[in-house]
């Protein structure tokens, strides 16, 4: 059956929907029918991440409204053809959403898809409460900051109050993925380690990836990270993928330094 998941935070700039196109492009790599929803109505990002920016004719709201059919609106990805992307709106704001259309198109992309990714919008306002009503699993992206961790706390607690699946006394399965993590400043005290926020947070982890300059000129050319073998942040999300699908995937410490160099050859080997 397909499966809906939805990849979230507290607050912007933490790499949400980098996270989004990342893991939407490794699920398709390995033979799973992907759809990566745009869910952030009025700030469309995920469209430059994946490159397809200059594809785009119809978007979500487009499809909802029914001024065209879903096939019109997706997009395929043609480095990955398992890969397909439903743009988000910028002309509207999220206001516009409707939990029932919501629902409606979220079953239609079910009888097409095998992973719905939907990369909903920072923050606890009502597109992301779109984003996460029907949503069988919850990724929360969270930096080791204390403003993210607090502000991804209270997104934990609303997830598990007002999802679909709360309403019928069960809980949307959560995951958490650590990004941006700087090990020199964990090292000196200056940022959160990944067992303080864990601590926290207290739902299971799901993901490590450090900070890398590669994301940033990889968001530039609109080619996931994930592409390049060579980035260390790339890895990670592959190995996020692989958890995703079940597997049993060690976790790399990050070292400053020396160190780092020693847990990026253990990752490759």
């Amino acid at each position: 059956m397909a499966e809906v998941i939805t990849i979230t935070s507290g607050k912007g700039g933490v790499g949400k929907s980098t996270a989004t196109a990342n893991i939407a492009v490794g699920l398709a790599q390995i033979g799973q029918k992907v759809v990566a929803v745009d869910f952030d109505i009025g700030l469309r990002n995920l469209d430059m991440i994946l490159g397809l920016e200059n594809r785009i004719v119809y978007d979500v709201i487009d499809v909802m409204e029914g001024k065209c059919a879903l096939s019109q609106a997706l997009i395929q990805d043609k480095k990955t053809p398992n890969l397909h992307f439903l743009p988000a709106s910028q002309s509207k704001d999220k206001t516009i959403l409707d939990k029932q259309k919501v629902k409606a198109l979220i079953e239609s992309l079910k009888e097409q898809f095998d992973y719905i990714l939907l990369d909903s919008p920072a923050g606890i306002e009502g597109g992301f409460e779109h984003a996460i009503f029907w949503a069988d699993r919850a990724l929360v992206v969270v930096t080791p900051e204390v403003s993210s961790v607090r502000d991804s706390d209270r997104v934990i607690g609303i997830i598990d109050a007002k999802s679909d699946k709360a309403t019928k006394g069960a809980k949307v399965q959560k995951h958490l993925i650590i990004n941006r993590i700087k090990p020199e400043l964990v090292e000196n005290g200056s940022m959160l380690s990944s067992d303080d926020v864990l601590k926290i947070l207290a739902i299971p982890l799901i993901g490590l990836v450090p900070e890398d300059e590669r994301v940033v000129s990889a968001t530039n050319c609109g080619e996931p990270v994930i592409y390049d073998k060579s980035s260390i942040s790339g890895e990670c999300y592959k190995r996020i993928v692989a958890r995703i699908l079940g597997d049993e995937v060690p976790f790399v410490e990050f070292k400053k330094q020396g160190g780092i160099l020693q847990g990026f050859k253990r990752l490759f080997q």
